[in-house]
């Protein structure tokens, strides 16, 4: 009996380390349907770093700290694999597999964009050197690039010169359901949460000078660890609230802080598809958040999971409502647009189409 044909399907990320876009595509290569897709997982570092549990299918660890050192094996793994489609995901690996996709012509290559790029520019931790920005088109030999909003589409489409039948836009999916919290009013100390790296574009001095304007007691609990720990918590003793925050550099419980808060607070600059924000609402946490390039405002409804500010002013009015929220109402929100379900049937279906192109 002839065995049905499944697509092959190699998926590449850095690493396995606490990330939104390790946490997606891993998530992506685990749940597809493995009665039509053969997918492989290969991590250019190293075991030892994992933070998400991978079952059901191969993971290949190149043991490189460095993409550039990868390439090789890179080429290697793909050679011996012959897939399909191979799938990355983060700029400077969707720039080296569009260096690498010329020498495989059978095999389609597809992208994954994790931000608005051209925001991004001025970052610290973008401008460090690479031989991969050197390239005057990062993503020309990728026959397809996915996009986690339409912001970000439009960024790649009008910026970076593709074509807008290359891009496709998918947004994260809700990989889990965690209990909901139950609907309670404000207590008189509020609470709140933020999660995400101690960058620069996460916007956390200008969260803590907000608060330290909010002339109520609160508590705020910082979840993530990043290069400007330092300054942000000098930051907070310089404006007097050091006292009232909580840091938890990282934790597999983050659904479980964010429903003991009141509301969760996003002072970034830029997001590609704020994965903690959307993961706020399913447990029934309302937001507040800058309107910022991204994927922010395809997640907000106003007055229905939180609000969408245009500057710090707003921001800190917000802060001092006292309304009474459903959690309920939150999660089915983002439930009915985000689920699992729905994702991993848009990747499918690219997947598909992109084999009979």
């Amino acid at each position: 009996m002839k065995s049905q044909f499944r697509i092959k399907i190699i998926f590449i990320l850095p690493s396995l380390m606490a990330g939104g876009s390790e946490r997606i595509i891993s998530f992506i290569s685990q749940n597809i349907d493995k009665e039509k897709f053969n997918p492989t997982l290969i991590i250019v570092g190293f075991k030892k770093d994992n933070v998400y549990d991978i079952n059901d299918i191969e993971v290949i660890y190149l043991n490189k700290s460095r993409i550039l050192t990868a390439l090789p094996f890179i080429y290697n793994n793909i050679n011996i694999h012959q897939p399909h489609i191979v799938v990355s995901s983060i700029s400077h690996l969707n720039t080296a597999m569009a260096m690498l996709s010329p020498f495989f012509r059978k095999t389609k290559f597809i992208g994954r964009e994790s931000t608005v790029l051209s925001k991004r520019s001025n970052e610290k931790k973008i401008r460090k050197w690479s031989p991969f920005r050197l390239l005057p088109n990062q993503f020309k030999n990728l026959d397809a690039l996915i996009c986690q909003s339409q912001d970000m589409a439009e960024d790649i489409i009008n910026n970076f010169n593709i074509p807008k039948t290359q891009i496709h836009v998918i947004n994260n999916p809700i990989s889990s359901l965690p209990k909901i919290k139950p609907a309670k009013p404000f207590t008189e100390i509020k609470k709140f949460i933020t999660v995400g790296r101690l960058t620069e574009v996460k916007g956390h001095f200008r969260i803590l000078e907000i608060l330290s304007k909010l002339n109520q007691q609160f508590n705020y609990t910082i979840i993530g660890d990043g290069s400007l720990k330092d300054e942000v918590f000098a930051k907070a003793k310089s404006l007097g609230i050091y006292d009232c925050i909580i840091h938890v550099p990282f934790t597999n419980k983050v659904n479980d802080y964010i429903a003991e808060h009141d509301m969760f607070l996003q002072g970034s600059y830029v997001e590609g598809f704020p994965n903690a924000l959307l993961e706020s609402c399913v447990v029934g946490t309302p937001v507040i958040a800058f309107n910022v390039p991204g994927g922010t405002k395809e997640i907000i409804i106003e007055g229905v999971n939180g609000f969408l500010v245009e500057n710090e002013d707003d921001f800190l009015e917000k802060l001092k409502e006292t309304r009474e929220w459903n959690p309920e109402k939150i999660r089915n929100s983002v439930y009915e647009k985000f689920n699992k379900e729905t994702i991993i049937r848009q990747y499918e279906k690219l997947f598909i189409n992109i084999m009979k192109n």
